[in-house]
């Protein structure tokens, strides 16, 4: 079992938040799941947590549409935060909007970050969730 120090749930459905901790259980040893119900109060947390260093999450569960400050106002915040770690960030939706994903490839190939697409329902935890693989080219 994978060991991790912190995660990252930001999503404002209460359902959605339940069934990836209890596969996160199931799937990885966390010190640390910290749930968010929008953007506004992660990136607010992250930004008085970095300058006294409190842990940065390893992985990040973001959902798109919330409220307040939704997952793409997230991600242009969390972008201009002064993290050197590779972060990998789970974009999670249940949106079948086609500009929803378009809107993720832009950011995917402009983030130092890893970020990954997920549509929701979430059945399972993959290992490249948790895991940057690299493979041999």
């Amino acid at each position: 079992m994978k060991k991790m120090n912190s995660i990252f749930i930001i999503d404002d459905d209460p359902i959605t938040v339940f069934g990836i901790k209890k596969m996160l259980k199931d799937t990885v040893d966390c010190e640390a799941i910290s749930t968010f119900h929008n953007g506004k109060m992660a990136i607010e947390y992250l930004k008085e947590g970095i300058p006294n260093n409190l842990p940065i999450p390893e992985v990040i569960f973001l959902d798109i549409n919330m409220p307040i400050m939704d997952g793409w106002e997230f991600l242009e915040e969390f972008l201009k935060l002064p993290i050197q770690k590779r972060i990998i960030i789970n974009v999670i939706t249940s949106s079948i909007d086609p500009s929803d994903y378009e809107k993720w490839n832009h950011f995917r190939l402009n983030s130092y970050h890893y970020l990954n697409f997920k549509n929701k329902p979430i059945f399972k935890i993959e290992t490249t969730d948790l895991t940057r693989i690299h493979l041999a080219s």
